[in-house]
């Protein structure tokens, strides 16, 4: 299988919207472990180039985040450019498939919610931002 590598000048600016609002970049598969294992909730977004993470997703968190309980660490890998860290954060969403976005809440290590793309991709930026909210209620 041939995976698609964007070059950083590329996905720089997407990846800026995230670390803007505090994320975490994670690029290796030990970043990804050493994130998942500290205590409390880990928000992992997988970021990706899609319209639906532009218009959708990424916005939906930063709503998502300007309020309330919120997890006490942000962190993304960018799918199609963190390829291994992707893969391993992915192994974490477990039994879910592959899905770029997708944003997953790891309480303690175990994935306790998931946002697929499916989630995403057919809804506005304020009912992702609303659906977060609660699992950060229930969650963090």
């Amino acid at each position: 299988m041939i995976v698609q590598r964007y070059p950083e000048p590329f996905i720089a600016p997407m990846r800026a919207e995230l670390s803007r609002l505090g994320f975490e970049d994670l690029k290796t598969p030990e970043a990804v472990d050493a994130a998942v294992k500290q205590p409390g909730t880990t928000m992992m977004v997988v970021n990706s180039v899609c319209g639906c993470a532009a218009g959708k997703a990424r916005p939906g968190i930063a709503l998502a985040l300007r309020q309330g309980k919120r997890p006490a660490h942000l962190t993304t890998v960018f799918a199609g450019a963190d390829i291994e860290a992707t893969e391993q954060a992915r192994g974490y969403f477990a039994p879910y498939p592959p899905s770029s976005p997708s944003i997953g809440l790891l309480k303690d290590g175990k994935l306790v919610y998931l946002m697929e793309r499916r989630d995403i991709e057919n809804r506005s930026a304020d009912v992702i931002a609303a659906d977060l909210q609660k699992a950060f209620d229930t969650h963090c």
